[in-house]
Order: C-alpha cells, then structure tokens, then sequence
C-alpha cells in the first residue's frame, strides 16, 4: 500500500499530538520520526516537514530536533490530553447510549474527536455521570484534573503465578477485540498467567475456572494488567 501524505490541517495536527503522547509515554521519552511514520502510515519526509512546521508554531506544539527526535511542549501536551478525553469519552457514548459493539467504536470516535465543542464534550461527560473509563478500560482524563498515564503493565511482562486484573485492551484491533470478548477477557477480570513463551503464546486462567486459554503473543500484546 502507497504511504499517504498528511497535510497541515487541524485533524493532522490533532493525531500527530495525540500519538507523541502515546509514543512517549509517562516516562516522556524522545519519539523518533521513523516510529511516528510506522505508526502513522506515512512517510518520514512527511512527518519530518510536519514537526519542523509544528515546531515553529507559536506557541510551539513540539520540542523538535532533527535526528535527536521529538517530545511535546505544554502546548501540545494540553491539546494531545484534551484529544484522548474527546476520544474516550465519544467511545464510551457510542458504546453505551448509541449500543456500537465495542470493536466498532475506535474508529468512528477517530472522526468525530476533532470536531465536538466543549458544551458537547460536557454535555456528554455529564449524561455519562462524568465517566472514568471508556468501554476498553483506558482512563478518561478529567476535565479539571492534571491527565497522567494508567498504572499498569503489558500480559506479555506478567510474571507467571502472580494474580492480576486485567486493566485495559488495545481499541485499535477490530478482529482482537471480538476475540477476547469470545474469551471473555475484558477490564476488570482477574486472571493468572500460568504459563509464558517469549515465542509463541500465553496461557492464562480466568479466576474462579478450571479451564485454561491459550493467547497468540499477538493477541495478548492486547491485554494490559495490574495487581489483582
């Protein structure tokens, strides 16, 4: 498939932000523009010609140095925050008021996060009872509360033998997520990890079952857990 180009417009800007933030993690590391190309499907020129422009902006949106990779400012972490609320606070509104099957819910939260006010962002959160999570378990930052990263950690890392609840699942991945709903492996249930191959698969116990199942390393690269 050809990479597509990404101009400057608001919905562009808005998705590079937001996948720095994801990208750089609570540690806010440096994102390098080979990893935003990769994730962005699109081609390192053009991702460099949109830092450099990003950086320039007043204020600027990005710390950018070239061949050193690049972080957000202020600026931009605000808007890149401010994002993933729109975003997960619209999937949670499809999910629950609209009744989307929640591997339908990504994508047309992906178009619409751009484009609501703030009197709909409210009006939504209220109708909601100002919801925490959204339908795959990620934490929806709070309006007037300073937004941080999920304490937890990927299934693949999970020491073996050790309880766990499962935290949140990967929204990007239709076909994953209708197969841990077959599972039965959604946020909030506690399972064990009962067997680990950096190779090949997982095997996990659902608490409270006598049966096993087995995960793909891929599918389990879905899952996210902490201390149960």
């Amino acid at each position: 498939m050809r990479p597509k180009s990404i101009s400057s417009t608001s919905e562009a800007v808005d998705d590079y932000l937001k996948t720095i933030l994801e990208l750089s993690g609570p540690e806010d590391g440096r994102v390098t523009s080979n990893a935003l190309a990769e994730r962005l499907g699109v081609r390192a020129a053009s991702v460099t010609g949109m830092l450099q422009k990003l950086a320039s902006q007043r204020p600027s949106l990005v710390i950018y140095e070239k061949h050193r990779g690049v972080r957000l400012s202020s600026a931009g972490r605000h808007r890149a925050w401010e994002i993933v609320r729109h975003h997960r606070l619209l999937e949670l509104f499809l999910h629950n008021v609209l009744k989307y099957p929640w591997d339908e819910v990504h994508e047309e939260a992906e178009r619409l996060e751009h484009f609501i006010s703030e009197r709909f962002e409210d009006r939504v959160a209220a109708l909601l009872g100002d919801p925490q999570v959204d339908p795959h378990g990620h934490t929806i930052p709070q309006k007037h509360e300073k937004p941080s990263f999920a304490d937890e950690v990927p299934l693949l890392r999970w020491p073996v033998g050790r309880p766990a609840t499962i935290r949140s699942v990967g929204d990007r991945d239709p076909a994953a997520l209708r197969e841990l709903e077959r599972l039965e492996l959604r946020p909030n249930v506690a399972l064990t990890v009962e067997q680990s191959n950096p190779n090949a698969s997982v095997l996990v116990r659902i608490a409270g079952r006598d049966e096993s199942i087995r995960l793909s390393n891929e599918l389990a690269s879905q899952v996210s857990v902490a201390a149960a």
